[in-house]
């Protein structure tokens, strides 16, 4: 039984969108123009901007009144509240699960927002198990959270396969520990894979071409 290891934000969940989705029903709230969702969605840096940094950028902005720490509660729970598991995900994790396929969430994040997902979407129904860098001490792309994943769920690594969104984080991870990976470009630029990555086989952000590319369906 292989291995399979799985990014979670713009992977498995649509995080860019649940992030949208927040910042419209925040923007309308404050009376801001919906216009501004667009400046709001580059600050937030799919997520790899501090959520304290962001926080202080829309208080800045707006001059709003509230705290930093309400404001970074609301930027945690926002995204969780608008987070949706795709049927099509799910499809495509029965496939891999029927194949034999082991699969396991490796997510660089905050153990709070990223455990609270996993559940609150159901993904932890398809899962075998999952391994958050904030808990895990490691993050993408150091192999060291790979091979922790690995022990998680008592497998070797040998054999596994890395699927996910990140040039740096997945893709990379993938090469620095030898395994193979499957890119999920979706607006990246493909490119990449051509001049730079270590040979991943690269698609569109789609669960089940995902599981096509390893023979899965």
């Amino acid at each position: 039984m292989p291995l399979l290891l799985l990014d979670l934000d713009n992977t498995l969940l649509d995080r860019a969108g649940s992030f949208r989705a927040w910042g419209e029903r925040f923007l309308d709230g404050i009376g801001a123009p919906a216009t501004d969702i667009d400046w709001l969605v580059s600050i937030d840096a799919d997520g790899l901007t501090d959520r304290w940094d962001v926080a202080d950028a829309i208080r800045d902005r707006y001059g709003l009144l509230i705290s930093s720490l309400d404001l970074v509660e609301e930027l945690h729970d926002g995204v969780v509240v608008n987070s949706r598991l795709d049927p099509l995900v799910a499809c495509a994790l029965r496939i891999a699960d029927d194949a034999g396929w082991v699969p396991v969430v490796v997510s660089n994040g905050s153990v709070r927002q990223q455990d609270a997902k996993i559940r609150r979407t159901g993904l932890d129904r398809y899962v075998a198990d999952w391994v958050i860098s904030e808990e895990a001490g490691v993050s993408k792309p150091n192999p060291r959270i790979f091979a922790l994943a690995a022990r998680r769920v008592r497998m070797p690594l040998r054999g596994a396969w890395v699927v996910g969104d990140s040039p740096e984080a997945d893709i990379g991870g993938a090469a620095a520990v030898g395994l193979p990976s499957v890119w999920l470009h979706g607006l990246k630029d493909p490119e990449w894979a051509i001049s730079t990555a270590p040979a991943p086989i690269t698609i569109g952000n789609d669960a089940l071409a995902a599981a096509r590319s390893l023979d899965l369906a």
